[in-house]
């Protein structure tokens, strides 16, 4: 019997057998999972989680690096340069491993409040991290962000070292949530879908998916999570503390719930221990304010689970409660 070498086994999605990881990307023909949640809100309120730290590096940001790499190469801006970009991790991860599969270089700057344990992810796969001591790029002091970091150094040696992806800004971002996140859950839920949840982070997913929702429905409501000022919520912005991404259409959007430390990490909590979803705590701030804004609703929910819970276990532990979780 002769057995075929790997290279010469091409990828089929129905035997879950790939070439390249790349070819793992979700898409509306192989979606991330929609997931009830159940026992948080009334049986009327059907809330569904879609779990997008099922993509192949672990959150819903591989989507948009995944969009704008391929932007950058559809131009040859990207020739013979280096990446370089602001993040909170995730998406820095996603391109990390995207670049690492082109042979790209990629340097991060990265505020030093963002867990340990994606900072030593990022330099796993071969990014250089440039840490910061503020936010992405802080209201008060613009300059001193990792935003504006990455943009001197892209600046830098007359532009002709490094290329800034600039996901705040990047289209691209958009457009990789309106062309799969948004059909993948219009699709998953037969067109039912009534709400969405998404929390304020780089808002390429609550444009793009809010987009696309309404021109199927207008009456599809679109709710933005956001963080009080002070939080810690990794990935999750408050526009009191933070400038607004450039990309962000408030158009779409109907309604903007804030949500404080505590219920977000209380109600992670019990996704944990309850439903058995490890996940990370932008999920918990997405879900408490799904079940407080469905009382008194009906109908078919929607909450984008950005990320998965491994990557904050430093921050669970430093939180007061049982077992490291904070008591609810």
């Amino acid at each position: 019997m002769t057995i075929e070498a790997p290279s010469q086994l091409p990828t089929d999605r129905h035997l879950r057998r790939y070439t390249d990881i790349r070819a793992m990307l979700p898409d509306v023909d192989e979606p991330t999972p929609l997931v009830r949640v159940g026992g948080f809100a009334a049986p009327e309120f059907e809330l569904f989680l879609k779990l997008e730290w099922l993509n192949p590096f672990g959150s819903i940001k591989d989507r948009a690096a995944a969009y704008m790499l391929q932007g950058l190469g559809e131009t040859g801006a990207l020739d013979g340069k280096e990446l370089v970009e602001a993040s909170s991790g995730n998406t820095a991860i996603a391109l990390a491993a995207l670049a690492a599969l082109a042979g790209t270089r990629l340097t991060v700057t990265i505020p030093d409040g963002v867990p340990e344990e994606k900072k030593v992810l990022l330099r796993m796969l071969g990014a250089e991290v440039w840490e910061t001591p503020d936010d992405l790029c802080p209201v008060d002091n613009p300059r001193d962000g990792a935003i504006a970091l990455a943009r001197s150094l892209a600046a830098s040696e007359g532009g002709q070292r490094y290329l800034m992806t600039n996901q705040y800004e990047n289209e691209h971002n958009v457009r990789a949530h309106y062309e799969t996140t948004g059909p993948e859950i219009w699709r998953q839920t037969e067109g039912r879908i009534r709400y969405f949840f998404a929390g304020f982070g780089t808002c390429g997913t609550i444009t793009g998916v809010g987009r696309f929702l309404k021109e199927q429905d207008p009456s599809i409501e679109v709710v933005a999570i956001e963080p009080q000022p002070g939080h810690r919520l990794p990935g999750l912005k408050s526009f009191a503390e933070a400038k607004e991404p450039g990309i962000l259409d408030r158009s779409v959007i109907d309604h903007v719930i804030r949500v404080d430390d505590e219920p977000a990490y209380a109600t992670t909590k019990r996704l944990f221990r309850e439903q058995g979803l490890i996940v990370g705590p932008s999920t918990g701030a997405i879900v408490h304010a799904a079940v407080e804004f469905g009382v008194d609703r009906s109908g078919v929910a929607v909450g984008v689970s950005p990320d998965g819970g491994q990557k904050y276990t430093s921050y669970f532990a430093d939180l007061p409660g049982d077992e490291g979780l904070p008591a609810f």
